[in-house]
């Protein structure tokens, strides 16, 4: 595919131009577009899939940073002037391969740490004298307004993977990396939390789960011995959704009858994967 078909994240005018060919009218506005490759579903000349994708590319060119950006209180962040020992714990932890790093707060951001640096201080290494400024690398900078369509191409051109988004005042507001902008498209993208798939549940601790978001209440209920009503919704997706009163983005959390839910990941359509933790009793119900 040329950059000429794909750069501004519309369709492959050839292919277009053959479907119009097909279909015979010219669609004026995407409403009209969509209405066009529904119908073409319906006669199975589209799969779900790849009828997905386009209504993904479709709606990326209108979507902007804001939509999609992981909130600064939610970004899991090393401060300039931690030592080697605190840092390693955070990035084993969170399992990101990339982390802002800031400075007097979340909402300065100097640069960005690659954990895969911190590797040459690890095991024989770790006599070695650790200073995160010979490690720092650059961090991009976008608005908040960028429409994802033109990020995703810089992100393209300059190889960079995550980009620090900032406010009208210059501070970081929170960060969107190429993974979920394509996710945006294709949907979910498998990463270092998924697991087998003929699994739902996965239990990563004494009181750890990762939990896939279609997992049905039922199953749920029958794993944890609860008793979650499947009256209004089926699945845990839904279960968190409702309890939070809105779509939730990575990183959102919810605590539900003694179960605190992360959101793990997620798009602009549905919830993916969860973490759940299982609240000890002072947790669950605080004086």
């Amino acid at each position: 595919m040329s950059n000429d078909d794909s750069s501004s994240g519309s369709l492959p005018r050839a292919w277009i131009k053959n479907f119009l060919r097909t279909f015979g009218n010219e669609p004026e506005n995407k409403e009209q577009l969509l209405e066009l490759l529904r119908d073409a579903k319906k006669r199975a000349l589209l799969d779900t899939e790849a009828l997905s994708m386009m209504e993904g590319v479709l709606q990326v060119s209108e979507m902007r940073v804001r939509d999609i950006m992981i909130p600064r209180a939610h970004m899991a962040v090393i401060e300039s002037d931690s030592p080697f020992d605190e840092i390693l714990p955070v990035a084993i932890e969170s399992a990101h391969s990339r982390f802002p790093v800031i400075g007097d707060d979340r909402g300065e951001v100097v640069g960005i740490l690659l954990a895969k640096d911190l590797l040459a201080y690890c095991g024989d290494s770790r006599g070695r004298r650790f200073d995160i400024r010979d490690v720092l690398r650059a961090a991009v900078f976008v608005p908040e307004s960028k429409r994802l369509n033109v990020l995703l191409n810089e992100f393209r051109a300059n190889r960079n993977h995550m980009a620090i988004v900032v406010d009208e005042f210059g501070a970081a507001a929170g960060l969107v990396t190429i993974e979920d902008v394509l996710e945006q498209i294709v949907g979910e993208i498998e990463d270092e939390h998924d697991f087998d798939e003929g699994t739902d549940i996965l239990r990563r601790g004494e009181r750890e789960f990762t939990v896939k978001a279609h997992t049905t209440i039922e199953e749920f209920n029958d794993y944890f011995d609860t008793d979650f009503s499947d009256e209004e919704f089926d699945t845990i997706a839904g279960l968190v959704t409702n309890a939070l009163g809105h779509l939730p983005k990575r990183g959102e959390k919810v605590d539900i009858d003694g179960f605190s839910f992360k959101v793990l990941r997620a798009d602009s359509r549905r919830i993916y994967l969860l973490n759940i933790r299982l609240l000890s009793s002072s947790e669950a119900h605080p004086d």
